[in-house]
């Protein structure tokens, strides 16, 4: 049976009818001004009518609130790509061409599954796309539309910042020490904050005048004043700091976007001057405040403070012998994080490799897991042996007890190693009072 219908066109054609069994599609959009027949909920309401007006066959109805601007990034839209691939359904319902697609990967994809006769038809609101050249044409260029739309909006929105920070004011939310204007008529402009901005000042002359570090820093906002952002539910982390003392709007100039090299006169009030910035600065670099690559220790991240439950850090000392030569000694103690007065105490790396290997005596290893692992040398002396040495009597595996190999690796292995093996112990280590013991 055949049947004529008005194509894009305005020719009419006869066609087969062919049984189309259809998804309806609803996608919100991002755009502030969209009508609300737009809305996800509206959509599905004004499709599911166009489909009991007309007779179609819905199988399934899916919903998205992801941007179609990027390829690939619809989660909702590549499950439905896929089950059009397997022939769960032949067409596709949506408000309008938008809703599928932004960009040209997804539009390719669709076009595709028409080439493949796995997608019969898309019908939106006013339009419907079958696969004809004419056609698939017009749907590729209301898509294409919607794309140069997305691209001419990012451009006017980069001008339009741009702009913004040429009249001195700063895109986004306000940093610390400062808020946001809530008058319509003063957008991206800010105000001292009365309660943050004082102790931000201090933060920068307790580091210029009185050589603070950014851990002391740290502890004095936490610990003595309880300092939260203005959110009023979190604190300054350490890196927090480090950014506040490198942020130059805090004497009227900011950079925007941020790491881009281009500099702007706020119009906003200064907290501080420029002198005591530049001190800041030196003083940063003098006492290497910035965030720098941890040194690997062996044993930390892998025992909590018996007393107070941070964690357990490191620290390398070096003496200096009388012949000349130089001792290194590693030491381990709580970070404070969670109590700045907590009495862990240091613990010297020797002094607990010797408590691990008492508690090797007592405690359950995971055997499997250190039997490979012995094998694994095993076989390599074996190889050296019949390679280099020429020797024919030769080590077993059941020669070697799994204790002693535990010990050896704890004073001789690497610290990879070490800690293969400390995952092995089936409790928390802890470090309490200098002393290692399982919770």
């Amino acid at each position: 049976m055949e049947t004529q219908y008005i194509n894009n066109l305005g020719v009419k054609t006869e066609v087969p009818r062919i049984k189309v069994r259809y998804v309806l599609y609803a996608r919100k959009s991002t755009e502030s001004d969209e009508k609300q027949a737009l809305s996800i909920e509206s959509q599905v309401k004004e499709m599911l009518s166009i489909a009991d007006r007309d007779g179609l066959e819905v199988v399934d109805i899916r919903r998205e609130s992801h941007s179609a601007k990027e390829s690939g990034q619809r989660p909702v839209f590549k499950e439905l790509l896929e089950d059009l691939r397997r022939g769960r359904y032949t067409g596709i319902l949506t408000w309008a061409p938008d809703r599928l697609s932004r960009n040209a990967g997804d539009l390719g994809s669709v076009v595709d599954l028409m080439d493949e006769n796995k997608l019969i038809e898309i019908r939106t609101y006013g339009q419907h796309f079958k696969n004809s050249p004419n056609e698939k044409f017009l749907l590729m260029i209301l898509c294409s539309q919607a794309k140069l739309e997305n691209d001419n909006k990012s451009i006017n929105v980069k001008r339009g910042l741009r702009t913004r920070c040429e009249m001195g004011l700063r895109p986004g939310p306000a940093v610390v020490g400062y808020l946001n204007e809530k008058h319509l008529d003063k957008k991206c402009q800010v105000v001292i904050d009365p309660e943050r901005a004082p102790i931000v000042k201090q933060i920068f002359e307790k580091v210029a005048h009185e050589k603070w570090s950014g851990r002391k820093i740290f502890h004095w906002l936490k610990f003595d004043l309880n300092f939260k952002t203005r959110s009023g539910n979190k604190g300054l982390t350490l890196s927090n700091i480090y950014l506040i003392l490198e942020n130059p709007i805090y004497y009227g100039v900011f950079e925007y976007p941020r790491k881009s090299g281009n500099f702007y006169t706020g119009k906003h009030e200064p907290i501080i001057s420029k002198e005591l910035f530049d001190q800041v600065q030196e003083q940063v670099k003098s006492q290497v405040l910035r965030v720098q690559e941890p040194k690997e220790f062996a044993f930390t991240k892998m025992m909590t403070c018996g007393l107070c439950g941070s964690g357990i850090c490191a620290d390398e000392k070096f003496k200096k012998l009388k012949d000349g030569s130089v001792n290194r000694h590693i030491y381990y103690g709580c970070t404070k994080s969670k109590d700045k007065y907590c009495k862990c105490g240091y613990t010297n790396e020797i002094e607990l490799i010797g408590q691990f290997e008492k508690l090797l005596d007592r405690i359950s290893i995971s055997e499997i897991g250190m039997k490979e692992k012995i094998k694994y040398e095993v076989e390599r002396i074996k190889k050296f042996q019949q390679s280099v040495l020429n020797i024919k009597q030769q080590i077993q595996i059941k020669d070697v007890d799994i204790r002693d190999y535990a010990k050896f690796i704890l004073k001789e292995g690497s610290i990879e190693e070490k800690r293969e093996l400390l995952t092995c112990f089936k409790s928390k280590i802890l470090l309490k009072d200098k002393t290692i013991s399982l919770g």
